[in-house]
């Protein structure tokens, strides 16, 4: 990758930006989207005239930031990590990160070789709780993997448990993810996950607001879960606490219109006890990747019918069905009470207990009938059918 040529000012404005605004500030989107960035910058730098919105505690601690503030020396370092500043404009920009009004992002800063903007247009948000049970662990693994499998990419915000699983779902299946940070896109983090955010961004993109070498604190874990709800088509939510930071991107998810799904637990778990809030809140259950894409694919993407297998006995006219069902579970019953049982005639019962017979369903016993092993066999299973 050979060194930007000539950055133009509106991109350093960007920038530099990008490095005294925290990700999220409301009130400094307001200010690019009224004066444009350049504008916005010069003032900082200058230190006056004070914009509006921020006392002036606030406003000198931005001056401040500022004027340590290097945006070639940011482009020169993102360089050297293989990454590159994404802005608002741009070919690769993900037009749907616009729905976040003024908490858009300054720009993004991107590491690994594919587009932001093609990939986006078809991916899914996995997140949960990082201390996750092996099930929670073992459910975004496979959704990921499954999603993978039909072409879709999975993001997620690289953190330990369902995080991670999730990307290693998807990257084991030989497929695309994403992985949000919450600091510079040099400093893998957490620091466990360095060989893994190291691989997604050789095979996948790594992303964030921040310039190269911030570092993470709690409240930018916060914001950035904004960032996955909006260039996603959907959220799905594996595990999660009441208090979990993955409510808050499943939240920012249905804010923004975007679907918002939750994979039940156990009831007793209280790490799916905030899924489970989600699902009475309106959320859409699902279970697999299969439904997932049903939800935010394109129409036509429908999942299986969830059903038990086919058993010989669905295979039956209805009417032998309906004999068959006349006869106890236990000891024979003559042609006339399963007859009355089946809603018929005597007549048409025996024609139709003939027909069970040639079939193993049912034998003679004196002047009676009754159901073989294989019929009470095939009963016993059609309960866990359809």
């Amino acid at each position: 990758m050979s060194p930007p040529a000539g950055p133009d000012r509106e991109l350093l404005a960007r920038v530099f930006l990008s490095r005294v605004l925290e990700p999220g500030d409301g009130v400094g989107g307001r200010w690019l989207r009224e004066l444009g960035a350049e504008e916005v910058a010069r003032r900082l730098r200058d230190g006056a005239p004070r914009l509006a919105g921020v006392s002036d505690k606030r406003w000198a601690g931005l001056c401040a930031r500022a004027a340590l503030t290097d945006p070639e020396r940011d482009l020169a370092l993102a360089h050297e990590t293989g990454a590159r500043f994404v802005r608002p404009g741009d070919i690769e920009w993900p037009a749907q990160l616009d729905d976040l009004g003024d908490a858009r992002p300054t720009g993004l800063w991107v590491r690994g070789r594919p587009s932001l903007r093609m990939w986006a247009l078809r991916s899914v948000a996995v997140v949960g709780a990082r201390a996750c049970t092996q099930y929670g662990a073992h459910m975004a693994a496979t959704l990921a993997a499954g999603l993978a499998e039909q072409g879709w990419v999975v993001i997620s915000g690289g953190a330990y448990g369902v995080d991670g699983a999730a990307h290693r779902g998807a990257l084991g299946a030989g497929g695309a993810t994403v992985a949000v940070l919450a600091c510079g896109v040099d400093r893998p983090y957490p620091r466990g996950h360095t060989e893994l955010i190291t691989r997604i961004a050789q095979q996948g993109l790594v992303v964030g607001e921040l310039p190269p070498g911030d570092h993470p604190t709690p409240s930018r874990f916060i914001v950035r879960n904004r960032v996955i709800a909006a260039l996603t088509r959907g959220t799905v939510v594996v595990e999660a606490a009441h208090r979990s930071g993955s409510l808050v991107t499943a939240r920012a998810a249905q804010r923004l219109g975007r679907h918002t799904m939750g994979v039940p637990g156990p009831a007793t778990s209280a790490l799916s006890a905030g899924v489970h809030e989600l699902l009475r809140g309106g959320a859409t259950l699902v279970t697999d990747a299969a439904e997932v894409v049903e939800l935010v694919g394109a129409i036509g993407e429908l999942a299986p019918d969830r059903c038990g297998p086919v058993l010989p006995r669905d295979l039956l006219e209805p009417d032998a069905r309906q004999v068959l069902a006349a006869l106890p579970a236990r000891g024979a019953a003559t042609p006339a009470e399963i007859a009355r049982g089946a809603r018929t005639t005597p007549d048409d019962a025996i024609a139709r207990l003939y027909e069970l017979r040639s079939l193993g369903y049912v034998e003679r016993l004196g002047e009676g009938w009754k159901l073989t092993r294989q019929a009470v066999v095939s009963a016993r299973a059609g309960r866990n059918g359809c």
